[in-house]
């Protein structure tokens, strides 16, 4: 079992930056690929990057492609997002979760956090 706890969400202005952080406990993160996931309200919760369990591969969506960057740290058994040039569209609650390969399909995760929320002001 591995608990996910994601921090770092807030209100930020369009062109602005945050930082999102997922920490785990009760297993080792190195054992698990991670991904990042969002949902805004009154859609359904949808893929926003994937890392693998090394780091070496990392994967995104197309729409925030060049502006997101996923990372993890497995000594801290961390794993981040890195959001730049916020755009509106971007508010939603982001969701971290942790599979056992290299997944871009929300069924392909076994554990998720409770999620954090990002908006993004126009």
């Amino acid at each position: 079992q591995v608990q996910l706890a994601e921090s770092g969400g807030g209100l930020v202005q369009a062109g602005g930056s945050l930082r999102l952080s997922c920490a785990a406990s009760g297993r080792t993160l190195s054992n698990y690929g991670m991904g990042w996931f969002r949902q805004a309200p009154g859609k359904e919760r949808e893929f926003v990057a994937a890392i693998s369990r090394s780091g070496g591969a990392t994967a995104y969506a197309d729409s925030v492609k060049g502006r997101f960057t996923i990372s993890r740290d497995n000594a801290k058994n961390t794993v981040y997002l890195q959001m730049n040039s916020l755009k509106p569209e971007d508010t939603a609650v982001y969701y971290c979760a942790a599979a056992l390969g290299f997944g871009l399909r929300r069924n392909e995760y076994l554990y998720w956090g409770q999620g954090t929320q990002v908006t993004v002001s126009s």
